[in-house]
């Protein structure tokens, strides 16, 4: 079988057209040092489909005006696209009700958001936080911060050699004085998709609240909060092919009923006087100043799109994708996998016996392949396996096998230039 049969037998496995979809983004037709763009950095960023493209582009030759102030033409129908928008993030979320969405930059501001507000009025001495091993940064210092403030403990989950949770540890650090888990639902730099049902459960028993970070699931599983059970859920833009500088935070009703403003200034309040502020209903109680409202619109077409290609699909594709590129990259001598759990998600993070992975990087980039390369805001996993960095490729829906054997092939000339 040719690797590009090998694709589309896999992408008609999943009922999916690769072709058509690699033609709905645009990037994908460029080259990088003479070769074909090769993307394969989706944990950082992802690319952004044509539609997401024409509809920011639209916004502002249309549309452009600011929200919920307006009773000119212009004003009424960015808002309607603005609030469209969050129905779209709430029907992608599965959230019971549009309120339960608050718009924010990225998962970054969801997860501060939360620390800041709901944490400082329900986190003081003696409390604990609860967070895991493999954690993005924007996911440990807010609640390092949090502790600091109040006085609580951040209690930290090992994980084992595999990367995954040790879920036996994680039931003995829960305690009456658990206040909060705050666990990512995949990894970013492991691809390990955590146990979170049974985190929720756990956590729940014991009187604990959960935050998940959506960041690195949202682009590859279908996501249903409500099914989940989880009380914060973060998401960020970019990572799920929409634009950069916006996200959403998902948060029951009632918690964010009783959460104080995060951030001061108009539209999240009702009235200001010298005396008193008395403040907006949810969410806009925490959406202070003029949002990225063109960034939302091109959020709720990105979604829109994703539903139109299909979340189940996009994630037994990609399985096959992370099965091929696990298969292939193992034929590379002196390469070692870091992140070998059963449930991965379609992240490879490795290193090279005798190359440091910005030497990779760099030989890859001038054969047109884009990777990542450091400690991918994962300090405590590096440590962990005892290494400094990783190179890391990361595959999306619209990646192909060809993609990953030019990867195998020029993972094999940075061998061949190291001995």
């Amino acid at each position: 079988m040719t690797r590009r049969a090998a694709t589309a037998t896999a992408a008609n496995a999943a009922g999916l057209d690769i072709e058509a979809i690699r033609r709905d983004f645009p990037i994908l037709e460029s080259t990088v040092h003479g070769h074909p763009l090769v993307y394969l950095d989706n944990a950082a960023t992802g690319q952004k489909p044509r539609a997401t493209i024409d509809a920011v582009n639209g916004f502002y030759r249309t549309t452009n005006a600011n929200i919920h102030r307006g009773v000119h033409h212009l004003s009424i129908e960015a808002t309607r696209r603005y609030e469209d928008a969050r129905g779209a993030v709430q029907r992608f979320l599965g959230a019971g009700r549009p309120e339960e969405i608050v718009f924010v930059r990225g998962a970054t501001e969801a997860i501060n958001l939360v620390a800041a507000t709901w944490g400082r009025a329900n986190v003081g001495r003696g409390d604990e936080v609860l967070v895991s091993q493999m954690e993005h940064h924007s996911n440990i210092v807010p609640w390092q911060m949090l502790c600091e403030q109040t006085g609580a403990s951040l209690r930290v989950i090992p994980i084992t050699d595999r990367g995954e949770l040790d879920m036996e540890a994680f039931e003995g650090l829960l305690t009456d004085r658990t206040k909060i888990v705050a666990c990512v639902h995949v990894s970013n730099s492991l691809g390990t998709i955590n146990p979170v049902e049974e985190i929720i459960a756990r956590a729940h028993d014991r009187g604990a609240l959960v935050l998940l970070d959506g960041a690195q699931a949202a682009p590859h599983l279908p996501v249903d909060v409500k099914t989940l059970g989880c009380d914060f859920y973060a998401i960020a833009g970019h990572k799920i092919f929409g634009p950069s500088g916006i996200g959403a935070l998902y948060a029951r009703h009632d918690l964010l009923e009783a959460m104080p403003p995060y951030q001061g200034g108009g539209e999240m309040i009702l009235t200001v006087s010298f005396e008193k502020t008395t403040y907006n209903k949810v969410p806009h109680k925490f959406e202070a100043g003029t949002p990225n409202i063109a960034g939302a619109v091109g959020l709720g077409a990105t979604i829109e799109y994703l539903e139109r290609v299909g979340m189940e699909r996009i994630t037994a594709y990609e399985h096959t994708l992370l099965e091929h590129a696990t298969g292939v990259l193992a034929e590379v001598p002196g390469l070692t996998l870091i992140g070998t759990a059963p449930a991965k998600a379609a992240v490879l993070s490795f290193t090279l016996d005798g190359v440091h992975p910005h030497d990779i990087g760099t030989i890859l980039d001038q054969q047109g392949i884009a990777v990542r390369t450091g400690h991918h805001c994962t300090q405590p996993v590096m440590d962990r396996f005892g290494i400094p960095a990783t190179a890391r490729a990361s595959l999306a829906f619209y990646n192909t096998t060809d993609e990953i054997d030019a990867l195998a092939r020029g993972l094999h000339t940075v061998r061949e230039v190291f001995g």
